[in-house]
């Protein structure tokens, strides 16, 4: 079923459906430790645990966890439930001379919990931290909650839901991610103004180390020297492992607007985000798909790029923030769908129409389904699991992003654009514009003009990881000198060097 929709929609030819390696077949190195007999109960060695924690996310790990290439399992796998125990777990690694490597929900796109160490450390251990997985304490009238490292997206959203509250932070990973990998990654959420990366959101962070406990100060802000918190975030678990941190919450909004607005160009919608994103407006959403995505997504017009725009408050309408919005998108051509939202939770907005109003103004339907933001947040959410079935059936698929200023956006964009579409079609061998190939899909967020680009590609029966590392290379030629530093939701390279041991 897979395989045809993938022939209907992108027009790739599937001619083999690629089964995964079972458990029982893969083969992996021997334990060089042994746990202590005061700990044994808290680390596991089974095949599953082992390999389950062996591997992040990227597109590489993907490919070589369903193929049963487990070059670095972890020698042991620990299941701490409180701190104590993840110290003394530490202090016998530390005088072991044995890596400890932290594990959130293991989606990690940069080989951070790949226990791939050298020959400085005895064998590696991996600490998977989802037993400590709480909200210990809200302070609602700070709006902040001390939550545990280990808590994924769904749990901690849970708890905070019965105080009335939440995060607001939807990284594409949320239902598997947690709130220490996010602190560790720096990640970056689903909203593409004002509260992006988890940075804003954090207040302080505790974290052990084999030297013992390290806490910053729960402050709301200091103007006293560097902020002690950056040296954790984005610190990928080479300083110590995040046990908990107060973050700070919101009331859960009760009034919420969303449209597609369609634009004739990819470059008309771009000007466009760029005055949202300088207007001070702060859409909760505001994200520009290429018309090759939106077409692949479901969500809009053919042929056209869109934006996905989205307003919400807690405490007031944002109809007014809307209509300012929508005006800036019509001068720059833009034609919106139907609006969709609620006044608040209990009611939909009042359903008779004000001169001047939103409702006055007939919405333009979209021609692939009348829900183009509905459509997108499905897409969204669902591509991981997509690119799970990929593999399967030989297609590869795989993002990059980067970051530049908007006066040099036009050109980067269609130098880009151009490098990607060649690689892509050199790693398939095809011509740029040949069947089998998908146009590089390249939505837009308005924060320093980010960009991420999707590349898809069929017919790839050999090591297709390979084939993405070769595709990655030739983009990141694409580049200027200037704009080398390519980002993503996680924010250290890939081959960053491992720091020593920690006595």
């Amino acid at each position: 079923m897979a395989a045809r929709g993938i022939r209907e929609r992108l027009g790739f030819r599937v001619e083999q459906i690629e089964e995964p390696v079972p458990l029982d077949a893969i083969e992996l190195r021997a334990p060089r430790v042994e746990a202590p007999a005061s700990l044994s109960h808290l680390f596991r060695l089974d095949p599953y645990d082992r390999v389950s924690h062996a591997l992040g996310k990227t597109y590489r790990d993907v490919v070589r966890g369903f193929r049963g290439e487990i070059e670095n399992p972890p020698d042991l796998v620990a299941h701490p439930s409180n701190e104590p125990e993840l110290e003394a777990m530490l202090a016998w690694c530390s005088e072991e001379g044995i890596a400890a490597i932290p594990y959130g929900g293991g989606t990690s796109v940069v080989g951070g919990v790949e226990p791939r160490v050298d020959e400085a450390y005895r064998a590696a251990v991996t600490i998977d931290l989802g037993r400590l997985d709480r909200v210990l304490e809200v302070d609602p009238v700070s709006r902040a909650a001390r939550i545990q490292a280990g808590a994924a997206g769904p749990r901690l959203e849970d708890e905070l839901r019965g105080h009335g509250h939440t995060l607001r932070h939807f990284p594409q990973s949320f239902e598997f991610s947690t709130l220490g990998g996010w602190i560790a990654t720096r990640a970056g959420g689903h909203f593409a103004t004002l509260y992006t990366h988890i940075d804003d959101l954090v207040e302080s962070v505790r974290a052990l180390t084999p030297r013992g406990a390290w806490e910053s100060f729960r402050l709301p802000g200091s103007g006293a020297g560097p902020s002690p918190d950056r040296l954790l975030l984005g610190s990928e678990g080479s300083l110590g492992v995040i046990t908990e941190a107060w973050v700070r919450v919101q009331e859960r909004p009760r009034f919420k607007l969303s449209v597609g607005v369609a634009f004739d160009s990819f470059e008309d919608g771009a000007e466009a985000v760029r005055e949202l994103a300088q207007s001070g407006l702060n859409p909760s959403n505001c994200r520009l798909l290429d018309a090759a995505e939106s077409e692949v997504r479901s969500a809009g017009p053919a042929g056209k790029a869109l934006l996905v725009l989205g307003f919400e408050s807690a405490h007031h309408p944002v109809e007014a923030s809307m209509e300012i919005a929508l005006e800036a998108t019509r001068d720059h051509g833009g034609e919106r769908g139907e609006i969709r939202g609620t006044s608040n939770e209990e009611r939909e907005p009042d359903p008779k129409p004000r001169q001047g109003s939103l409702r006055n103004n007939p919405p333009v339907r979209g021609e692939a389904g009348s829900d183009p933001v509905g459509s997108w947040r499905h897409a969204f959410l669902a591509a991981p699991y997509l690119r799970d079935t990929f593999v399967a059936c030989g297609v590869l698929s795989d993002t990059f992003e980067t970051a530049i200023t908007w006066d040099r956006f036009p050109d980067f964009h269609a130098s880009v654009t151009d490098v990607a579409r060649r690689a892509v079609a050199e790693a398939c061998g095809a011509p740029p514009d040949g069947p089998g190939l998908a146009s590089p899909f390249l939505p837009l967020h308005p924060r320093l003009s980010r960009r991420t680009g999707a590349l898809l590609h069929g017919a790839c029966r050999g090591p297709t990881w390979r084939r993405g590392r070769a595709v990655e290379r030739d983009q990141g030629s694409g580049l200027g000198d200037r704009d080398r530093r390519r980002r993503n939701d996680h924010a250290p390279p890939r081959h960053r060097a491992r720091p020593p041991p920690m006595v």
